[in-house]
């Protein structure tokens, strides 16, 4: 190997780098702001490099890549840099991709979040969605939503999460942490074992299936805090993400169901500063009784203009945040139009 694993984390975390990525014939790749780039002064890898690269991050379990194809681990390096690292087999090749996590769980009024969103970890019950691409900061902000509940207020939290990213350090709450594939087998059964283990606080690090979404929303009837996670671009869409998932006889009895649950959805995705780094553009959803009424109708399409009349509550759109933030000079024109959702719509407001 040209560059031992140690001294490609610490110098990919000196380098403010969030992945790190090995692939025969290439020299590594770190993602940096979002931008792929090749690892300073390192030659290509050979597939003998990548090979010896994936049996010391494997170890022992590295025959299940022979077998499957694949392997996920969760492992610590250098004592305190954690990361997600997925091993997988392209073009007779083994190729790894390597998520550097966070190692401190930020300040909430640090993420430059809407402000409405400082009022969701005080709510009693109800389900709080989060959403956005992979790598759009979703984890970082129920992170700091979660520590602020366990800086204020004596509860007992519950995560499910695949991996365990932020690690908390419990104060005046108690905090248990499972991770799918080590402490539960699934999202479904570890949140319907959840519900026998007294929580205040859940959360579930993505609603992906039937199951996982029914119980989530039962938890939140039966006067749970449920924050969650989806892979979509819009609070709209999150909720025909959730409304579909089930068949068509009981979207009904789920938009009733969700109506009633749901308390805000934060949409957000990355974009690259004017200087140096990346600021989060957000769409915030906090559910008036108008919006609940257009839920349990069926008219999703009517949420995205009630947004724009709903800013009292908190709500913001997601161009009218990238409006805001170009005209705080914080992202350029171009930025913001190619962020945008309406792209004429922020043109005309980004002169």
């Amino acid at each position: 190997m040209p560059i031992t694993l140690t001294t490609l984390i610490t110098t990919a975390r000196a380098l403010r780098a969030s992945d790190v990525h090995l692939v025969c014939g290439l020299p590594p790749k770190v993602r940096v702001d979002g931008v792929l780039q090749s690892f300073p002064d390192v030659p290509p890898l050979s597939d003998r490099d990548c090979e010896e690269y994936a049996m010391e991050l494997a170890g022992e379990e590295y025959e299940k890549i022979r077998k499957i194809g694949e392997l996920d681990l969760a492992l610590t390096f250098n004592g305190d840099i954690r990361c997600r690292v997925n091993i997988f087999r392209q073009q007779k090749s083994v190729s790894c991709a390597i998520r550097l996590l966070a190692d401190r769980i930020p300040e909430l009024e640090g993420l430059g979040l809407p402000p409405a969103v400082y009022s969701l970890p005080s709510l009693n019950r109800g389900i709080v969605l989060v959403t956005g691409e992979t790598g759009s900061g979703k984890s970082t902000t129920l992170a700091a939503m979660l520590d602020r509940i366990n800086h204020t207020s004596p509860e007992h939290i519950i995560t499910l999460e695949d991996p365990i990213e932020y690690i908390y350090t419990p104060d005046q709450c108690v905090i248990n942490q499972r991770e799918i594939g080590t402490d539960t087998d699934s999202y479904a059964n570890g949140l319907r074992a959840i519900l026998r283990e007294d929580p205040d606080v859940i959360l579930v690090g993505e609603m992906r299936d039937l199951d996982t979404i029914e119980t989530a929303l039962t938890a939140a009837e039966t006067g749970h805090l449920v924050f969650a996670t989806l892979h979509t671009n819009s609070a709209p869409e999150a909720i025909d993400r959730v409304v579909d998932v089930f068949p068509a006889e009981r979207q009904r009895q789920i938009r009733l169901q969700l109506s009633t649950t749901l308390m805000a959805v934060l949409s957000q995705q990355l974009v690259p500063r004017r200087d140096r780094g990346r600021v989060a553009a957000c769409e915030l959803m906090m559910v008036t009784p108008a919006i609940r009424n257009l839920i349990r109708e069926a008219k999703t399409p009517q949420i995205a203009s009630a947004l724009g009349t709903s800013a009292q509550e908190g709500s913001i759109t997601m161009d009218n945040c990238l409006i805001r933030l170009f005209k705080d000079r914080i992202i350029t024109a171009d930025t913001a139009r190619r962020a945008a959702r309406d792209w004429e719509y922020v043109r005309k407001n980004t002169f």
